[in-house]
């Protein structure tokens, strides 16, 4: 049996790791196509944000599937791409239009350190495969992390059909869902969803600090 990968802290001892990760890591080996995001940033939204630090969550689909694109956090792109946007160009016009101010950082990892964690429902992808893993049973680890967060009230952003399945249960967290920010889908109801607002009202009332959603200070 396979040890789980290191960094997890406390999202190390879920099932998945033992019972499904070894099947999927054996696949993974075996895809003749580059797979991305690298494994070793894989795991990046679980060890950057530990389930007692998690205050919200954005799940959407898949990683992106162009080479150098994608870095372990669900639509975050690595600061100086210099590439297209796309899903994340629609999440920064939605920022400025919910909240008035602009975002141009695209690396998200300042969201992440703040408690959110930006999660996909499938957790890699081959090079220009879009959706290509998404049976390869990475729903099991998705399900999982969702029932550990269901102890406290959190915000749950769920942005496409895929990431809507994954809905948590308790009635104390707030949950929003919308179309995936993708350039095929953003104008099906993501544009003008107000997730980011609505998120903030939800910690204040709850005397939470709000996300700085916008570029970091």
């Amino acid at each position: 049996m396979s040890p789980p990968p290191e960094g997890l802290g406390g999202w190390a001892d879920l099932p998945f790791w033992a019972d499904h990760w070894p099947a999927i890591k054996a696949t993974l080996a075996g895809e003749a196509r580059p797979v991305f995001p690298p494994q070793d940033l894989m795991f990046a939204a679980l060890r950057r944000t530990q389930p007692d630090d998690t205050r919200v969550v954005i799940l959407g689909q898949d990683p992106y599937h162009t080479p150098g694109k994608a870095d372990g956090l669900a639509f975050s792109i690595p600061d100086g791409f210099g590439g297209r946007l796309d899903s994340l160009g629609n999440i920064f016009k939605e920022i400025r239009t919910d909240l008035g101010a602009s975002r141009t950082k695209t690396s998200l990892d300042d969201w992440a350190d703040q408690g959110v964690l930006l999660l996909n429902t499938a957790l890699s992808v081959p090079q220009g495969a879009a959706s290509a893993h998404a049976r390869l049973g990475w729903d099991v680890l998705v399900k999982q992390v969702i029932a550990r967060l269901e102890d406290a009230p959190r915000a749950f952003v769920l942005w496409g059909g895929p990431a809507r399945r994954f809905a948590p249960r308790a009635a104390h967290h707030l949950v929003l869902t919308a179309a995936h920010p993708s350039p095929l889908s953003a104008h099906r109801g993501f544009f003008g969803s107000g997730p980011f607002s609505t998120v903030n009202t939800w910690l204040t009332t709850r005397s939470e600090r709000p996300i700085h959603w916008t570029d970091p200070a």
